[in-house]
C-alpha cells in the first residue's frame, strides 16, 4: 500500500481512517509522521512520503504527531489475514518475544537466522525487529505514562527498556517530549474519577464501523464462571501473561472499546494488550471484508442490517482448544459448566475485589496429569480431551500467533476425537484464521437454509469460495440469524 503514491495521497487528502495503521504519512517540511486521517490541513504531495510502519517514520527520523498520535493507530489488517513467517514475526513481536527473549529468541520461534529476520522485515517494513519492539515500547511507556502515577523510572522498565536513559532518550525522540512533559500535557482534568489503585485504563482503537452485539454477546453467552463474566456493561476476565496474571474489563464505545487493565506486573502491560486486541479482532479492516460479502446477494441484506461484524478470538490458544473439545456436540451452558468444573479443580486462585473472578483458567501442565474418571465426560471425550493436553503441555501441538496455521489444521486433524468442526473452530478462534469455515456447523446450516444458500456441507463450502478470504466473517453473519443469546449484547 505505502509504495501506492497516489492511493496514499488520495486517502490522506480524504483523511480516510480506514488507512489507519495501514500506511504512515511523513511530512518531509515538518519531520512529522502522520495518521491518514490526521485533522490537520494536508501538506503538499511533493512534501509527503509514506511508510508501512511507525518504526520505519523514526527510523528515517520523524517524530510522531501531537495531534493525531499516530502510533495509536490499530494495527495493520494483513498480519491477520497473511500467514507467511513476516506476518508470523509481527505477531510476535506484538506479543512482546522480543522484549523478552530478543531478537534470538524470536528467529528461534520462526525457525530462522537473525540475519533472515532482520532483511525481510526491513524489506516489508522499513525497519528491524529491535526498531519495531523499541516503537511498541515507546507507545506502553506512554500508556503508562499517561494513565498511572507509576514513577517514571518505573515506567521505564515496566515498558521494557534497558535503561533510564535509553527511556528517556526515546520518548523524546518519537514525541518530542520528555516523560514529565508526557505526564504534565495528560494531566487528569478536576472532577474525573481516578482508577483503582494499580489499574491502567485506556481506549483500544478500532477501524469502524465494529457492530459489538455478536461480538459480546458471544463471550458473555459462553463465560466461564470464575474465568469470565459479564458485569457493570462490561466482560472481565483473568489473564495468564508471562510475568503474572491480570484481570481485564472490555466494554464497547461509539469510536473505541474501552480497556481498564489491573496487572500483577506492569511489564505483561503489551502482552495484555495484544492479546485483548485478538480476542475482540480490533485489527480487522471491516470495510474490506464487508465488501466482498456484500457482492453474494443473499448475504447483503445481513451484511447491511449490521456491518462490522468482528470474530470473537481467544487470550489463550490453549485455552480455547480445550473449551472447544468440551463443547464438542453439547449446548453452551453445558460447555460451561463442564469447563467451570476444571477450573475450580485445577486453576489457580485469584483475588478479585472489584467483581466475582475467582481462578486462571488451568494449563495444559496442569491438566495433563489429571484422572480422567475425575471427568463428568463420555469416555472417548475423556481420551479427546487428555490426548490434547498433553500434546499441548510436552510442545507436539504448538498453538500460538506464530505458528502456520495449515500445519496446526494437520496435527489437530491426527489427534484422536478431532474433526472438520473442532479444528476449524480452532483455527478461527484460537489461531485467528479469517478463512476458518464451518460448512457442518448446525447453526451455519439452518441459516443457509434459511437464505436459500446450499445446506450441504460440500455444497456450501464450494459456493462460499467467492467468500475467501473472509470465511469466518460469513459464518457471524450466517450465526446472526438465529436468537441465540450469543448473538445480543447483554443488558
Amino acid at each position: 500500500m505505502h509504495t501506492d503514491t497516489e492511493r496514499c495521497v488520495r486517502a490522506v487528502r480524504s483523511k480516510d481512517a480506514r488507512f489507519d495503521g495501514v500506511f504512515f504519512t511523513a511530512v518531509r517540511t515538518t519531520r512529522i509522521y502522520c495518521r491518514p486521517s490526521c485533522p490537520v490541513v494536508p501538506p503538499k504531495a511533493e512534501n509527503m512520503e509514506f511508510h508501512p510502519s511507525a518504526a520505519s517514520c523514526q527510523r528515517a527520523g520523524f517524530r510522531a504527531c501531537k495531534r493525531c498520535r499516530p502510533d495509536t493507530s490499530p494495527g495493520s489488517p494483513q498480519w491477520n489475514v497473511r500467514a507467511d513467517a513476516v506476518a508470523r514475526a509481527m505477531r510476535l513481536i506484538q506479543d512482546g518475544v522480543v522484549d523478552r527473549e530478543g531478537v534470538p529468541g524470536l528467529a528461534r520461534r520462526l525457525g530462522w537466522s537473525t540475519r533472515q529476520i532482520e532483511r525481510q522485515l526491513l524489506a516489508e517494513l522499513g525497519a528491524g525487529p529491535l526498531a519495531l519492539a523499541r516503537a511498541q515500547r515507546a507507545q506502553t511507556a506512554r500508556v503508562l505514562i499517561e494513565t498511572t502515577p507509576m514513577p517514571l523510572g518505573e515506567v521505564a522498565f515496566a515498558a521494557g527498556f534497558s535503561s533510564i536513559r535509553t527511556f528517556n532518550d526515546t520518548v523524546r525522540e518519537v514525541f518530542a517530549l520528555t516523560p514529565g512533559e508526557l505526564r504534565a500535557r495528560a494531566a487528569r482534568p478536576a472532577g474525573r474519577r481516578a482508577p483503582a489503585s494499580g489499574a491502567i485504563t485506556l481506549r483500544l482503537p478500532f477501524r469502524a464501523p465494529l457492530e459489538p452485539s455478536n461480538l459480546f454477546g458471544h463471550l458473555a453467552a459462553t463465560a466461564v464462571p470464575g474465568v469470565e463474566e459479564w458485569r457493570d456493561g462490561a466482560y472481565r476476565r483473568t489473564l495468564n501473561l508471562p510475568y503474572g496474571h491480570g484481570v481485564v474489563a472490555l466494554a464497547p464505545r461509539a469510536d473505541h472499546i474501552a480497556c481498564r487493565l489491573s496487572l500483577t506486573d506492569p511489564r505483561d502491560l503489551t502482552h495484555a494488550i495484544s492479546r485483548c486486541r485478538r480476542l475482540l479482532d480490533l485489527d480487522a479492516d471491516p470495510v474490506a471484508v464487508d465488501e466482498r460479502l456484500r457482492a453474494d446477494p443473499l448475504l447483503a441484506p445481513l451484511v447491511d442490517a449490521a456491518p462490522g461484524r468482528r470474530v470473537p478470538g481467544s487470550v489463550d490458544p490453549a485455552e480455547f482448544a480445550v473449551r472447544a473439545v468440551l463443547g464438542q456436540q453439547v449446548s453452551t451452558a453445558a460447555a460451561r459448566t463442564h469447563a467451570a468444573r476444571l477450573v475450580a479443580a485445577h486453576g489457580t486462585p485469584v483475588d478479585d475485589p472489584e467483581g466475582g473472578l475467582t481462578h486462571l483458567f488451568p494449563e495444559p501442565a496442569a491438566l495433563a496429569a489429571l484422572d480422567p474418571e475425575t471427568l463428568a465426560l463420555p469416555r472417548s471425550r475423556r481420551t479427546t480431551l487428555l490426548t490434547l493436553v498433553r500434546a499441548l503441555a510436552d510442545g507436539t501441538l504448538p498453538l500460538g500467533p506464530a505458528d502456520d496455521r495449515e500445519e496446526a489444521r494437520a496435527r489437530l486433524l491426527a489427534l484422536s476425537g478431532f474433526g472438520p468442526w473442532t479444528t476449524e473452530i480452532i483455527a478461527m478462534r484460537a489461531l485467528g484464521d479469517p478463512d476458518a469455515f464451518l460448512p457442518g456447523d448446525l447453526g451455519v446450516r439452518r441459516a443457509a437454509e434459511g437464505l436459500g444458500l446450499p445446506s450441504t456441507p460440500a455444497a456450501l463450502t464450494a459456493r462460499a469460495a467467492h467468500w475467501r478470504p473472509w470465511r469466518a466473517y460469513a459464518v457471524q453473519y450466517l450465526w446472526a440469524t438465529d436468537s441465540h443469546p450469543i448473538n445480543h449484547l447483554p443488558s
